[in-house]
């Protein structure tokens, strides 16, 4: 290739750039869903223009993509680095589930973002082969933690590792996702600390009954 031709390479300002669209996007679909997000409020709050936006990300579609696949990689990175190895595998599992709900607790926009692509029955999933490929890892984490279970003693045989990553990621998100509701109809805080703190340790309780051999 002539070197004319040749891309500019990123600069330390265009990426920065990049990133303030990019917590800016996640802020706005997080809030406002995607039908209710606007290019142009987003362009505004990362001190942008639409015309930089669309070179960067494409149009509207492409952008929350972007957004949701970068926040279900954190969640995913954020499991990653919690080191169970040298915990017994029911322990670990216990220990992945404490890290997932604590991520959500500290990105409370994932669940937002999460019922924004529900809602459109995961079309911007369907479109991208990337999360398959996140989440493959992740199920291929918890099928060798219950075998290593298994081989311990202490996790019982006939787990579908699949159901429970589903189940995990459920009992926190049920509970996160319909807060104010929950909160209305028990009459009670249930972002309080005493109350977080009980719901995790619910969460363990069932989590740690099923797997018992």
């Amino acid at each position: 290739m002539d070197i004319a031709e040749e891309k500019p390479k990123p600069t330390r300002n265009s990426e920065a750039t990049r990133q303030r669209i990019l917590q800016a996007a996640t802020q706005e679909f997080a809030r406002k869903g995607f039908d209710g997000a606007r290019i142009d409020d987003i362009a505004r709050q990362a001190n942008a223009n639409k015309q930089m936006l669309y070179h960067y990300f494409g149009n509207k579609d492409d952008l929350f993509t972007k957004v949701l696949e970068d926040a279900y990689q954190a969640l995913r990175q954020h499991e990653a680095e919690v080191d169970l190895d040298k915990l017994p595998a029911n322990e670990a599992i216990l220990a992945l589930l404490e890290s997932t709900w604590r991520h959500y607790l500290d990105n409370p926009e994932l669940i937002r973002l999460l019922a924004a692509e529900n809602q459109m029955e995961a079309r911007h999933l369907k479109a991208n082969n990337s999360f398959q490929g996140i989440n493959d890892a992740h199920v291929k984490r918890m099928k060798d933690l219950l075998e290593r279970g298994q081989r311990e003693g202490n996790v019982r045989a006939g787990i579908d590792p699949m159901q429970i990553n589903i189940s995990m990621a459920a009992l926190g998100f049920f509970y996160l996702s319909n807060r104010f509701t929950l909160a209305t109809v028990y009459d009670c805080n249930l972002l309080s600390r005493k109350s977080l703190q009980e719901r995790l340790r619910v969460m363990k309780e069932t989590i740690a009954c099923w797997i018992k051999p």
